[in-house]
């Protein structure tokens, strides 16, 4: 019984990291419904980014206030200098091109276009040396395959379209006027202007997943982290919509669907969900999180479909089984680096066990059995690399002792010297 808890345990301890970026992008893609809905109603989108980032700023700074006062960092000049750049790259820049692009397109389309988010954030993490690709490696092969697979599918569901096949639901449901997608009267022109500016705001965003990686290395207090970026970036936001925006009125907000996007928006996308993809590239990197992305485009279509009563096109179901597969082997390339990494530290830990006064060399592996060749191919290469140890024991027999069922083996020096 107590094995199985155990067990149950593990497994739980090891999909967190899944669980929670699965849980994000639901979150994400309810916010494209919603803002969708509120930017066809008229609402600017730079007012809505003001607002969606102050109430980020109130729902997390108090828990940053009390849950961090004993471990919050200082602030330097330098780590001042990357939060306000994360203040430009997300709030601002990304945020602002990504809301225009979905007014001129549709929900999801722009998420369709938001999916070369994995392959943006997987070049500049090899930019900055985050992430080492050697094409020898299976596990390699297998990230930039499924990159490349990931575009190809978002690809395809933006430049073919297809047969329109009907839902079951979408014949039942009648939604009103206003709160349908309407992108027939959309211009060719409107939709290019759109998906240049979705491609900006991609870029953006993988720019912000690097350098906050970057950034909590060097200021681990999350909580304070992301309440930063969120008091910065409101910042930055107003003073852009007071250049962009001069009309008084764009700042009126009712209870209606305006303040619903902004307060959804602010709360779930913005301060819980850095936060969390935060937590998660701590341990995963940034890669890992944003691979997650292609699952929000599934998500809006069929949220799409059911709410706003868009079509969904064979274009955008072969798009999403070629989006699924590319995911899929992007994170079998991110478990197996996982695996790797874990090897590494274990063999790390052993060499540390060296006690060399007794004359008593004990090396501890702790490494599970795999079946596959490749990690086995693996383990090889991490023993090849183990520094050479050399102990030098005068006239000393080494005497090598089986190992028990466990993966252990000790080596003891006798002292009793010996003649050849």
């Amino acid at each position: 019984m107590e094995s199985n808890k155990g067990c149950f345990s593990n497994f739980l301890h090891s999909s967190k990291p899944y669980i929670a970026m699965i849980s994000l992008q639901f979150g994400y893609a309810g916010m494209n419904i919603i803002t969708k809905v509120s930017l066809n109603r008229g609402m600017s989108h730079y007012v809505l980014v003001v607002y969606r980032h102050a109430f980020a700023t109130c729902a997390i700074a108090p828990f940053a206030l009390i849950l961090e006062r004993k471990v919050r960092p200082k602030i330097t000049f330098s780590i001042f200098m990357q939060i306000f750049v994360l203040g430009l790259l997300g709030p601002v820049i990304d945020q602002n091109f990504y809301y225009a692009g979905l007014k001129y397109t549709s929900p999801t389309f722009s998420c369709a276009m938001s999916n070369i988010l994995p392959a943006m954030t997987f070049v500049m993490a090899v930019i900055c040396r985050m992430e080492k690709v050697d094409m020898k490696k299976l596990r390699c092969q297998a990230k930039v395959v499924g990159t490349i697979v990931t575009v190809a599918g978002a690809m395809l569901m933006t430049l073919y379209k297809g047969p329109i096949l009907e839902m079951v639901w979408s014949k039942h449901i009648h939604p009103r006027k206003s709160y349908i997608t309407d992108t027939t009267g959309t211009t060719d022109k409107d939709w290019l202007k759109g998906s240049i500016l979705l491609i900006l705001a991609t870029f953006a965003w993988a720019a912000f997943f690097v350098l906050q990686a970057i950034t909590l290395k060097r200021y681990s207090a999350q909580l304070s982290l992301t309440a930063l970026i969120c008091f910065v970036g409101t910042l930055q936001s107003i003073a852009v919509t007071f250049v962009m925006e001069h009309s008084p009125s764009a700042w009126k907000i009712g209870w209606d669907m305006n303040l619903l996007a902004a307060a959804y928006a602010g709360i779930v996308t913005s301060s819980i969900a850095y936060y969390v993809q935060g937590l998660v590239m701590q341990k995963r990197g940034p890669v890992f999180a944003s691979a997650f992305s292609p699952l929000m485009m599934i998500i809006v279509a069929v949220m799409g479909s059911f709410i706003l009563a868009e079509n969904i096109f064979l274009g955008s179901v072969l798009g999403g089984i070629l989006i699924v597969a590319g995911l899929y082997s992007v994170l079998w390339g991110k478990y197996k680096e996982y695996q790797e990494k874990k090897l590494a530290e274990t063999i790390t830990e052993a060499i540390k066990g060296i006690n060399g006064a007794t004359g008593t060399v004990t090396i501890i592996e702790d490494i599970e059995a795999a079946n596959d060749d490749d990690v086995e191919m693996q383990k090889a290469e991490a023993n090849k690399q183990l520094p050479l140890v050399t102990i030098s024991i005068p006239a000393a027999a080494i005497t090598i002792i089986p190992n028990e069922p466990t993966t252990s083996s000790t080596m003891r020096a006798n002292d009793q010297a010996t003649k050849p």
